[in-house]
């Protein structure tokens, strides 16, 4: 064995996948008052010079084919992979009202589950319950789990699965977009 060979054995590179749920960010950037910066993100979870980044996913719902269309193209360039669904709209019997929703968990988690063995350590944007039971399934394969939101915008469920939460509001300063 080179003495190469021996460095990378005894430090091998944290491998970190990010998922990042757009729609249910927007609402708790919006709960929050201020927004953070997809290129902040990647260089704060990845300053460390052992973690090696193999992706990042950004997921989004569109009001049709064009919407955001520059936010995309940029999230593209800093090596995000986009994942889009056009909106749905809703109509809610007991309020009366109409709403619109994308519904990506299903993408989400298929992506978690198809890059499994590319990873070690993943990071998911958002406080939605619906994730429990695959960050459950993800532990038991010894993947690393830190789920990123704000207080009174994740579930409960979502909180206890996960090996480590991290409110945005404790990292504001490293990740606020700056530039309007």
């Amino acid at each position: 064995m080179t003495a190469a060979n021996n460095c990378v054995c005894l430090y091998p590179k944290d491998r970190l996948s990010i998922f990042v749920d757009g729609n249910n960010m927007f609402y708790a950037q919006q709960k929050n008052g201020w927004f953070f910066d997809p290129r902040r993100v990647l260089e704060y979870f990845t300053n460390d010079p052992t973690v090696n980044l193999i992706n990042a996913f950004w997921y989004t719902g569109l009001k049709d084919s064009q919407d955001q269309r520059g936010f995309r193209d940029a999230l593209i360039s800093l090596g995000y992979t986009v994942r889009t669904k056009i909106l749905k709209e809703y109509y809610d019997d007991s309020s009366g009202r109409y709403s619109q929703k994308a519904n990506l968990d299903i993408e989400i988690v298929v992506d978690m589950f198809n890059t499994v063995d590319q990873y070690d350590r993943v990071i998911l944007f958002s406080g939605d319950g619906d994730f429990e039971r695959a960050i459950e399934l993800l532990r038991s394969k010894n993947t690393h789990i830190t789920v990123v939101s704000t207080e009174g915008m994740i579930a409960r469920e979502l909180r206890n699965a996960t090996d480590r939460y991290i409110d945005l509001n404790d990292i504001r300063n490293f990740i606020e977009k700056t530039d309007f």
